[in-house]
């Protein structure tokens, strides 16, 4: 199983951007996903989650601009990312756990995706 993040980049403060992180190879189901980010120095803190019943949660003041979702058909969760300040410039991570068979769960975690913002 991998996870592949991307829809990172540059961008002006005040603009937008939606993150993917997909999952490939084989396996039975995703279940709880999140979202963490790490700005340079700093220690990665938890963005967003969602469990596989799409209850969703936010970490700090993330809510007011970044939504977390999910499609689970094409195995994909998204964070869209409005309102951007330059305070946001980061890798961007995805983490799932991941059932591999009806009984087993692992987590997985993707590559990061740089987003750069611009003031």
């Amino acid at each position: 199983v991998q996870l592949q993040a991307s829809g990172g980049g540059l961008v002006q403060s005040g603009g937008s951007l939606r993150l993917s992180c997909e999952a490939s190879g084989y396996f039975y189901r995703i279940n709880d996903v999140e979202w963490y980010r790490r700005v340079s120095g700093k220690q990665r803190e938890l963005v967003a989650s969602m469990t596989r019943g799409g209850t969703t949660n936010y970490a700090g003041s993330f809510q007011d601009r970044f939504t977390i979702s999910r499609d689970d058909d094409k195995n994909t969760i998204y964070l869209q990312m409005n309102s951007l300040k330059p305070e946001d410039t980061a890798t961007y991570s995805c983490r799932a756990d991941v059932m591999v068979s009806r009984n087993y769960e692992y987590e997985y975690w993707g590559r990061g995706t740089l987003v750069t913002v611009s003031s």
